[in-house]
Parts: C-alpha cells; structure tokens; sequence
C-alpha cells in the first residue's frame, strides 16, 4: 500500500462545494444531532471528492472541517486511513485494479501490466489527463475476476483483450458499459445449469428424511486417482448402475404395501381408470408435480373431486402413504382441489 499524503501543489487554494451539493450536506447532516454533525465526516468528504475531479485537495479537507466544526487534523485522519479517499488528482476515469488472490489468479497481474503500458505509472495521470491507475485491496467481487473498478462502477470478468479494448474506449471519449464481460447473469455460472436439474426436487414429491433425495446413489463414488480410460468406464457403469436402481424404485412403489385402515386412517375413495381416458391435471394443485400425480393415479386418484371429498382420516392416509407426514394440510390440496372442481363444474 503507497504512502498516503494528500498534494500540496496540486491542490490549488480554494474549494467551494458545488450548488447542487448542498442539498446533499443538508441530507447527511440532518441524520444527527447537532452536537454530534461530526459523524457526517465521511460522506460529506465523499462529496467533497466528487466536487473536486475526483480526489481530496487540503483546501475541499479543511472546508469539510469548517462544515462540520471539528478539528482538520481528525479530518486528515479519516481521510488518509480509507483509501476510498485519494489524495493527488486523478484522470477523468481512475481505474482501480483489484489484486488480491482471487483476481490475481484469474489474470489480474496482465490487466496491470496493461496498466502500466497504456497509462503510466500508478498514482499519474496520463497525459490526456484522462486516465490514472492504481491497485487496491479486494473490491468485493471474487466471483467476477478478474475486475476493475472504475469511478463508480464495477468491469468484471476481464481478460487481457477486454480490459485493453475498454481502456482504448475511454482514452479516446467512448462510453463503456459497466458490468460482465461474458455470458453470463451477474455472478451466475456461465451456460446452462449442470446442478440441481432434477424437476422432482421443485414438485413437492421428495420424501422427507436422510435417504429422501431423488436418484440419490447407493454407494459413494470411487476414487478418482484413476486414468482416464479407467474414470470414463467408471462413470459409464455409475450412470448405468443409477438408471437400473431409478427402474427398480419404481417397480417398488407400485408394488409397495398400502397403509392399513384404521379409526383415524381410511384410504380415500377411488377409481380403477378415469373416464374415456380423460383424467384432470392434478399438476394444477400447489405441490403436486409429475412424481405425485404419477402415484395418485397408481392408487387411484385421477380427479379434483376425488381430492376434494377427502376429510381427516383420508389426509392421514395419503400422508402415510407418501411418507410424508401432514404434507397434504400443509400445501392445502383440498381446498385447491375443491376450488378447481367448482371451477371445471362451472
């Protein structure tokens, strides 16, 4: 980190806030008491170095003082502990690069020497008195590195050739858009979704409990201290072994031992195939999805009105039933079903 001294030469004699910044002060300074407007320091430098191209003369320092009515030498404190603060003119677009680990490994040290070869030095404005650089501590965006910010706002996931076309762009007065240059949505993987792809795991249909995960394997994968060829197998036979188990799951719940009738439990009334084929589209309810509908019509259950004209012992039946204990009144299938019959009625 530089030494952290503001420019004596360069920062002239005089500062004065600009006239659409004092609504501004006004704002910060009404958020604390009087005798506590000191607080304020902080923002009230901020817009002292936007007034004043971007950095912290000693005059825009002392008139933050006088503001707030405290000792300059406090302000010079805060001023040189944040290094949001800087101290020596900038260019019109400061470039500040993020090189701590993340970034660097992601190419931060190229975007630098791009730095050095198209602007100059760190901390010096070019000669078009456009452009100044600098490398600062993380910035906050370790998914998006390698990135820059520059003035206010964020360039992330650069390469060598991005990073040089925007510098270009701004050296000769051409506005760059900020934010990610790849394809992809913020911080979001870059392509389609490899994980969590599963629909069972978003209907409602996934037993709870450890082992209640859809297609979940048996056994814990093999080493992958392995060759190549040998890996390739292995993972041809894990997804055949997977594709067998998901066939024999199912053959397990259709020939899976229905609960017994009790008092408290009673299996709900049902048909042995819907009418002329045409079955309602269970799917409608609220936490049912294709997993559920394909064992309600295995039991049964192809209409709203079945659903319907259930009452407590048929809830408890169908929740031992899916294995699932109080799913039925929690995601309110009978009323939803009752709602969608009248409508069909109708």
């Amino acid at each position: 980190m530089a030494v952290r001294r503001f420019d004596l030469e360069a920062g002239g004699d005089t500062f004065e806030f600009a006239s659409e910044t004092e609504g501004k002060i006004s704002f910060w300074l009404a958020k604390y008491p009087e005798d506590r407007k000191r607080s304020a320091v902080i923002p009230l430098l901020w817009l002292a170095q936007k007034d004043n191209g971007g950095w912290l003369s000693e005059p825009a320092m002392r008139e933050v003082a006088e503001r707030l009515e405290m000792p300059y030498i406090r302000v010079y404190e805060v001023a040189t502990f944040y290094t949001m603060f800087r101290l020596q003119p900038v260019g019109k677009f400061h470039v500040q690069l993020c090189g701590t680990t993340p970034c660097m490994l992601r190419g931060a040290n190229d975007l630098k020497e791009i730095c050095q070869n198209k602007i100059g030095k760190a901390f010096q404005v070019n000669e078009s008195g456009r452009l100044s650089w600098e490398e600062v501590e993380c910035l906050g965006a370790c998914v998006n590195g390698a990135m820059v910010q520059i003035n206010d706002y964020y360039y992330e996931d650069l390469t060598s050739d991005t990073f040089a076309e925007i510098i270009d762009k701004l050296e000769n007065g051409v506005a760059v858009e900020p934010g990610n240059f790849v394809a992809r949505e913020r911080s979001a993987p870059e392509g389609d979704a490899i994980t969590l792809i599963d629909s069972a795991l978003y209907d409602g249909s996934v037993p709870a409990g450890i082992s209640g995960l859809p297609n979940a394997p048996s056994e814990l994968p093999e080493s992958d201290l392995q060759p190549l060829g040998a890996k390739t197998a292995k993972v041809k036979k894990a997804k055949t072994v997977k594709a067998e188990k998901k066939a024999a799951d199912a053959a397990v719940e259709a020939t899976a031992e229905l609960p017994e009738e009790t008092d408290d439990k009673k299996r709900p009334e049902v048909v042995e195939a819907p009418a002329k084929g045409e079955a309602d589209n269970l799917e409608t309810i609220k936490g049912i999805g294709p997993v559920l509908v394909k064992k309600l019509n295995s039991l049964g259950v192809f209409y709203f009105e079945q659903i319907a004209a259930w009452g407590e012992p048929e809830m408890a039946w169908i929740d031992e039933y899916l294995s699932f204990k109080g799913r039925v009144a929690r995601e309110r299938w009978i009323p939803q079903a009752q709602e969608l019959a009248e409508k069909k009625k109708s």
